[in-house]
């Protein structure tokens, strides 16, 4: 019989959590069961899914504290005793590169850690496994240290350093990491040599073929008609929607009568980067023709990729974009930056086209080549979805986890 795990997203369910719950239910197919536990609540903006109702119901969130929380976290610190405290003092004391308050502030993680501790050893969970390496991570490391309980981590990108300090003791105290992409295993290999954990997995997450698929064929774009362009990341610069933008106005410019819808929120709910987007389009005079839809449910996420001629995302970095494979599992031409793992995902030119980042004239040209060429079209459409079937379905990075957690049992 399969252990039960903690599963440790922070604020579970957000708007790119789908390939969380994917990966949830793909574990409980290969008899492995979770209690879902995470920091906190998301922003109300950006719970889009029809399940989120469901995972918010069956998750328990270590913030905010009751008093029977507060009371079972001090028990588990005082249960662990005078060398469990010692030693999470220590790792405040050596963490590299924190300032005096970022150093307080990891030393206050300790009591939600003695909540999540408390709640492993109330549930029977054998291990803890957090999809982040960032304060989440502290967190598991901490009730490690309290409880003894193993940790492990998902680093799934785009960058090692987007999830704040203390990676070294984070890696350090893991049982094991799964890595999104090969580029990443690399950053791991170079930034933290001496401090991985024995078992390191490559693991991209991946896509539900039984969920995402057409309804119907594709049909290219034909000349003369407006071209529905669709783009899905949240609202964060890093997804580079500005030069997305810029490429829309400059096809525009040539004659092609473009829409783009982008799907996605900012992490403040709609009232960070969204904002500068908003002036930005309206400062491009192009607000006819660009629609910010926030966070949208699977449902109409698909909805959008079925109704589009052409998928665009103008990322300056990536782990290995899940709204990517999305898109190529839909059976749809894929235009996008060559950034971080995307080349890990895409041959280009075969099942679908990479262009520079920053660079909206080199997407502006690749885009309108893919509507004015139908064989080309075509030849990427159907080519699109074999490379997601064959190494990128959500149940690939499942099997890997339980198969690490067979070999640390």
């Amino acid at each position: 019989m399969k252990a039960r795990i903690g599963y440790f997203p922070p604020e579970f369910p957000g708007q790119t959590h789908i390939f969380l719950w994917r990966e949830i239910h793909a574990l409980s197919e290969l008899g492995i069961e979770s209690d879902w536990v995470s920091t906190r609540r998301p922003p109300k903006a950006i719970v889009s899914h029809s399940w989120s109702e469901e995972a918010q119901n069956n998750t328990t969130y270590l913030v905010p504290f009751g008093f029977k929380d507060f009371l079972g976290a001090c028990l588990e610190i005082l249960r662990a005793g005078p060398l469990a405290w010692l030693h999470c003092l220590s790792v405040v004391i050596t963490a590299k590169d924190l300032s005096f308050s970022q150093r307080l502030r990891l030393l206050a993680l300790i009591l939600p850690a003695g909540k999540l501790a408390w709640l492993a050893r109330d549930k029977g969970w054998s291990h803890i496994h957090v999809p982040s390496c960032a304060d989440a991570a502290n967190i598991a490391m901490f009730a490690s240290i309290l409880c003894g309980i193993t940790y492990s981590l998902s680093l799934l990108g785009p960058t090692l350093e987007g999830y704040g300090p203390n990676q070294e003791q984070k890696w350090k105290h893991a049982a094991f990491v799964l890595i999104m992409s090969e580029l990443l295993f690399k950053v791991a290999k170079e930034r933290l040599a001496g401090f991985l954990p024995d078992l390191v997995e490559i693991a991209p997450v991946g896509v539900d073929l039984d969920e995402i698929k057409r309804h119907s064929p594709y049909i290219p774009w034909e000349a003369g008609t407006p071209c529905r362009i669709y783009s899905c990341g949240r609202l964060n610069r890093v997804k580079g929607h500005n030069y997305l933008i810029e490429t829309v106005a400059l096809l525009r410019q040539r004659g092609i009568d473009v829409r783009l819808q982008i799907a996605g929120e900012d992490e403040k709910g709609g009232s960070g980067y969204r904002r500068d987007l908003e002036k930005f389009i309206q400062d491009k005079s192009i607000s006819d023709y660009v629609e910010l839809l926030g966070a949208v449910s699977e449902e109409k996420h698909r909805q959008c990729l079925e109704e589009a001629h052409v998928f665009a995302l103008a990322s300056l970095n990536e782990g290995i974009s899940v709204a990517i494979m999305e898109a190529m599992a839909m059976e749809m031409p894929v235009v996008v930056t060559d950034v971080g793992g995307n080349s890990e995902l895409i041959e280009n030119g075969v099942d679908a086209i990479m262009v520079q980042p920053e660079k909206p004239e080199e997407m502006a040209d690749a885009i309108e080549k893919v509507l004015k060429d139908k064989g080309l079209t075509l030849s990427l459409s159907q080519e699109s979805r074999k490379k997601v079937a064959a190494k990128f379905n959500h149940r690939i990075s499942a099997s890997i986890l339980a198969r690490c957690l067979d070999e640390i049992a």
